[in-house]
C-alpha cells in the first residue's frame, strides 16, 4: 500500500461519483482523479462560479471528462434537502459519495442556517443529512462506497460532548473541529454496521489528507477577522516545508479509500510519516473514542432529531 499513487486507481468508467466541497482543494482533486479515471463525476459547491471554473480546469486536463457541477450547502439543511431531490429527478443512482466538505477553526462561534454550531453543522450534520437523503440512489449503486473525510485531530483534543454539542457555553476552535472530525469517523464506522445489519452492501470507510495545503488552514481562521495574519497562518508558514504535502497527495487516502480493491470496510487510512502529516497512504491509528460503539449509536440517534432525517431501522426487503 505505502507506494500507492493515482496509477493504481482501477478503472472507474460508468461509475457515477458525488463529492462535497470539490471546487478547490482536496475535493476538487479527488474529482480530477477520478474523472481522469473515467467516472461521471458529480462537484458539488456553494459558489457557481467557482464549479464552473473547477469544471473548466478539469475538462481541459481529461478532455473527455463528464464533469458537472451542483450547488449544495451543508451549513443548510433546507438546501441539502433541495439539492437531494434535485439529484433524485436527474439519475437514479450513485456508486460513490465522498464526504469532502468542511470549515476549519472559525476563532469565534459561528452558526449555520439551521442553528448548529458551524463546524459540528458543516463538517458532520450537513453529511449526515446528506447521506442519508442520497441513501435511496446509493442502495441502487453498484458496488457502493460511502468515504468521510476525517482528521488525524480526532484522537487529540476529541469526545463527542453531548452535554453542549453546539459549544453555546464556552467554544473553542480546535476542540469544536476535533468533535465535528470524531464525528465523522464515528457516523462512517456506525453506517458500515448498519450496512452490515440491514443488508445495504455499501462500503462505509473513512479517511484524513494529514497536512495538507489547502484553503481550509486559511478560510476558517480567517472568518469574521480583518486581512491581518492570525497565529496559524504564521504558524503555518513556518511548519508548512517542513511538515505538509500538496492537496494532490492529500487526496490520495481519500482515493484509496474510495477505489482500491484493498480498502475495506470501516477502514481509515491516512498518509503514514512524520506523525501521519504526510507520506504515502497506508492504514491511520483510529482514536479509542472513535471505537466506541455506544458512543457511535447515541451520536446517530441525537443527529437524527437535529436534522429530521430518519434512516431505515429494517434490513432492505432485498436483503438476504
Amino acid at each position: 500500500m505505502n507506494d500507492w499513487t493515482l496509477k493504481d486507481i482501477p478503472p472507474q468508467h460508468g461509475r457515477r461519483v458525488v463529492i462535497t466541497g470539490a471546487t478547490g482543494g482536496l475535493g476538487y482533486e479527488t474529482a480530477l482523479a477520478l474523472a481522469g479515471a473515467g467516472a461521471e463525476v458529480l462537484l458539488t459547491g456553494r459558489s457557481p462560479a467557482k464549479g464552473l471554473a473547477a469544471l473548466a480546469r478539469i475538462r481541459a486536463i481529461h478532455p473527455d471528462a463528464t464533469v458537472g457541477y451542483d450547488d449544495v450547502d451543508l451549513a443548510d439543511l433546507g438546501a441539502v434537502a433541495a439539492f437531494a431531490a434535485r439529484l433524485a429527478e436527474r439519475q437514479e443512482a450513485i456508486d460513490l459519495l465522498v464526504n469532502n466538505a468542511g470549515v476549519m477553526t472559525p476563532p469565534t462561534r459561528h452558526e449555520t442556517k439551521d442553528g448548529f454550531e458551524l463546524q459540528f453543522g458543516t463538517n458532520y450534520l450537513g453529511h449526515f443529512a446528506l447521506t442519508g437523503r442520497l441513501l435511496p440512489m446509493l442502495l441502487k449503486g453498484r458496488q457502493t462506497r460511502v468515504v468521510n473525510l476525517s482528521s488525524g485531530a480526532h484522537r487529540l483534543l476529541a469526545a463527542i460532548h453531548f452535554d453542549d454539542l453546539q459549544w453555546h457555553r464556552a467554544y473553542k476552535p480546535w476542540r469544536a473541529y476535533a468533535q465535528s472530525k470524531l464525528a465523522m469517523i464515528l457516523f462512517a464506522f456506525e453506517l458500515q454496521r448498519k450496512s452490515d445489519a440491514f443488508g445495504w452492501g455499501l462500503i462505509s470507510n473513512a479517511a484524513h489528507p494529514g497536512y495538507a495545503i489547502t484553503d481550509l488552514q486559511t478560510s476558517g481562521p480567517r472568518l469574521g477577522r480583518d486581512g491581518s495574519p492570525t497565529v496559524q497562518e504564521r504558524l503555518s508558514s513556518i511548519l508548512a516545508p517542513f511538515m505538509s504535502q500538496s492537496a494532490a497527495a492529500g487526496a490520495l487516502p481519500t482515493l484509496f479509500a474510495a477505489t482500491s480493491p484493498d480498502a475495506r470496510p470501516a477502514g481509515y487510512y491516512g498518509p503514514q510519516r512524520m506523525f501521519e502529516l504526510k507520506g504515502p497512504v497506508g492504514e491511520a491509528v483510529i482514536g479509542r473514542e472513535a471505537q466506541d460503539t455506544a458512543v457511535a449509536a447515541r451520536l446517530w440517534q441525537v443527529s437524527e432529531e437535529l436534522t429530521g432525517v430518519r434512516w431505515p431501522t429494517a434490513p432492505s426487503p432485498d436483503a438476504e
